[in-house]
């Protein structure tokens, strides 16, 4: 049995990536309803954010609607993966119990 992925492990970040596997594939969250969503602040979620993108878990994209920034955040394939294989690990444990 694979170890925890130790990126995707933390409460914040595993949130994080089941947000955004349920939202679909192709689907960006807003930074403001990811923030929302898990009652976080804006520094708190800005840095866990950090670290799933430098492994290559999401995608960031900034951009302005009108005058206003706009950030918004979507899964690649390979944080998909990563949070499939993560829940494979948690699963195998529960299976043993």
């Amino acid at each position: 049995m694979a170890g925890p992925d130790e990126i995707i492990h933390q409460s914040v970040r595993l949130k994080i990536m089941a947000a955004l596997n349920a939202a679909g594939p192709n689907s960006w969250i807003e930074f403001t309803r990811m923030k929302s969503l898990l009652q976080t602040t804006d520094g708190n979620l800005g840095a866990h954010l950090e670290t799933l993108a430098k492994a290559g878990y999401v995608a960031i994209d900034k951009r302005f609607e009108g005058k206003r920034p706009q950030t918004r955040i979507k899964a690649t394939p390979a944080g998909r993966k990563a949070l499939a294989d993560h829940v494979a690990y948690l699963r195998a444990i529960l299976d043993q119990a």
